[in-house]
């Protein structure tokens, strides 16, 4: 006999597990559901897409612009408005920039062939022009999208002092000499220091020893320019012209020979480098006009375009066409004296009328303007209303100061000093680097 009851049993086993996999299924099911919708579970997607950290990542290619640098060559004929004008500026926007530029941009230093950059952005409009004025000076005209205003900086770098030496004999003149050495800027410098003492074209001859002792600028490896002369010897027939520099205890700095008496004066003896005197102070008989007659002047015979400097600090009161003096200038110096130079070729362009000049400054150029038999310089000193003999006028003015007593154990300690870094080998001039031929790495 069949026992119905055991199927019975077997029927709720396998009903029993069906139910327990559908809960498990179910329960699955809706986990899932909360791992796709929950915020506060980790597996999501994230910004851009990604489920896990393991999931491999697109990476778009690089699409930023960059701005937009060229280094451009100033042309003959070009200006920084026609310039800025090409680049897209308006009349307004460039009225502004020269506007903050006053002061701060020199017309001088903007020549032809010298180099520029300019930055636009990548769509084309102007952002920066850099120029380097100097070695030691960048100028910047920056442009501020936002503010559609323009700023103006100069960026300046530190130049090092360095002290260097030059000894040895002439053997032609000065000029080519330092010329040879590559130092010709020292040449002004001497000649104030020895107006008083040297003609430089009629005294100095092959033969000539000299020493001098002065600073120079350097940027890195690059030389920039001529320092201040420490000290100057040069020796003609023998006899020693010297110029020491000193700082005595008042902070007074000036320059003083052998002997502590100060070598500048209160006027220079020559207004220009000349050849010969060719006529003096007092009566002669005019060369053109053939009368005998009074000059009130001393007539220096130079060259054409010889620089003519001013013998003393002063103002230009006068500057122009005068009838038979020709091209003049006249200053007017302290103590009642005024001077007047006669027949240039042309006036300096930093020497204009009301101006104040410094001792040895360009004035003008020797020429033959006027009534005038050819180019020199006639020279005339006048004291309170009164002509003077230039020549003799100008000796009694250069009555020289010399240090007191107390300070010429320093004085000549320094001295001691200078001999000592004139013997130094090793402080003789070097040669020149080569000017940097990436131009435009100098202008960043």
């Amino acid at each position: 006999m069949v026992n119905a009851k055991k199927p019975l049993k077997e029927n709720r086993t396998w009903l029993l597990k069906v139910l327990v996999a559908v809960t498990v299924i179910a329960v699955i099911g809706i986990s899932g559901v909360l791992v796709s919708t929950s915020p506060f579970l980790h597996n999501y997607d994230d910004e851009l897409g990604a489920t896990t950290e393991l999931e491999n990542v697109e990476i778009e290619e690089e699409s930023i612009l960059s701005n937009i640098i060229s280094e451009e060559t100033i042309q003959k004929g070009e200006s920084l408005y026609s310039i800025l004008t090409g680049e897209g500026l308006s009349p307004r926007e460039i009225h502004e920039i020269t506007t903050q530029l006053k002061g701060n941009f020199s017309i001088r230093n903007f020549r032809p062939g010298k180099s520029y950059l300019i930055e636009k952005d990548p769509s084309g409009c102007f952002l920066c022009f850099t120029y380097q004025q100097s070695p030691s000076n960048v100028l910047h005209v920056q442009r501020d999208p936002e503010a559609e205003t323009f700023n103006i900086w100069q960026e300046t770098f530190e130049y090092q002092n360095r002290v260097s030496a030059l000894t040895g004999t002439i053997s032609s003149n000065l000029a080519a000499e330092l010329q040879q050495h590559k130092r010709y800027g020292l040449i002004t410098q001497l000649q104030k220091l020895f107006a008083y003492k040297i003609n430089f074209k009629r005294d100095i001859q092959p033969g000539t020893a000299y020493n001098i002792l002065f600073e120079e600028q350097w940027l890195g490896d690059e030389f920039v320019g001529i320092g201040k002369i420490l000290a100057a010897e040069i020796f003609i027939d023998n006899q020693p012209s010297t110029a020491y520099r000193f700082t005595d205890s008042k902070g007074n700095t000036g320059y003083y020979d052998e002997k502590g008496q100060s070598v500048i004066s209160s006027f220079f003896i020559n207004p220009c480098s000349y050849s010969r005197v060719s006529s003096r102070f007092g009566y002669r008989t005019h060369p053109i006009l053939r009368k005998r007659h009074f000059h009130g002047g001393v007539d220096f015979a130079a060259p054409r375009g010889t620089p003519v400097y001013a013998v003393a600090n002063g103002k230009i009161v006068f500057r122009g066409r005068k009838g038979a003096a020709g091209n003049m200038v006249t200053i007017a110096h302290a103590n009642g004296y005024h001077t007047k130079y006669l027949h240039l070729s042309r006036f300096s362009a930093n020497a204009r009328s009301g101006s104040r000049v410094t001792q040895g400054q360009v004035i003008g150029y020797v020429g033959s303007t006027g009534r005038s038999t050819g180019p020199h310089l006639d020279f005339r000193v006048v004291h309170h209303g009164k002509l003077l003999n230039p020549l003799v006028a100008l000796k009694s003015a250069c009555k020289t100061k010399g240090l007191p007593k107390a300070e010429m154990d320093n004085f000549l300690a320094q001295v001691s000093v200078f001999h000592m870094q004139l013997e130094n080998r090793d402080m003789l001039v070097a040669e020149l680097s080569k000017p940097s031929t990436d131009n435009a790495s100098t202008l960043n």
